[in-house]
């Protein structure tokens, strides 16, 4: 669409693709009204993005069930991370989080971060996690992890990850980083043993 503009970050299969992307609206920019054939969850990196449903700032999370419908888009601008086809067909819960009125807790495994418990299932767990400059930070990854960096920086294996930066980590993997100077806010999809 005109004025949608997409950063393919992996991509599974044709149309109806497993994918991850960061997606950017112009203002004034919409989608055609559409249905999810699969679950999507969405994170608003920046800007509001819109549907006919609410308005969602950034810091918000939301997943979509399988045969829910709305029109996207938004009246100011906005860049979200978006995943697609990455749940179970069967789960119809909706959901809906407005992160930047929700308090971290302190992270049982890094006194040095704090947490936000988003969504949990069967299989794995999404989270936001807040690390203090400089703090140190190490996952086990037994089922793979996926961080993303709405906010700060953080280093890992040498590389460096800043805002909107995306990393997916296999299974049997374990990450080792360290927060950037101004600290990191980090979403992570992982599994339940990958614990905070």
């Amino acid at each position: 669409m005109a004025g949608v503009h997409r950063r393919m970050l992996d991509r599974i299969g044709d149309k109806a693709a497993r994918a991850t992307s960061i997606v950017r609206y112009a203002p004034a920019r919409h989608f055609a009204p559409h249905m999810h054939g699969g679950r999507e969850e969405f994170f608003v990196l920046d800007g509001v993005f819109q549907d006919e449903h609410c308005d969602y700032p950034a810091g918000s999370d939301v997943r979509d069930p399988p045969t829910s419908r709305h029109t996207p888009g938004s009246s100011a601008g906005c860049t979200t991370f978006v995943k697609l086809w990455q749940f179970d067909l069967t789960d119809r819960t909706q959901v809906r989080i407005a992160t930047a009125a929700q308090a971290f807790v302190t992270a049982v495994a890094r006194p040095s971060g704090s947490v936000l418990p988003l969504c949990q299932d069967s299989v794995e767990q999404v989270r936001l996690e807040q690390w203090a400059p400089g703090a140190r930070v190490d996952i086990a990854a037994p089922g793979g992890l996926e961080p993303l960096v709405p906010a700060g920086s953080f280093t890992e294996q040498g590389e460096r990850f800043i805002k909107q930066s995306w990393l997916r980590l296999p299974p049997g993997a374990a990450f080792a980083g360290v927060a950037g100077p101004a600290g990191c806010r980090v979403g992570e999809i992982g599994p339940l043993d990958g614990g905070a």
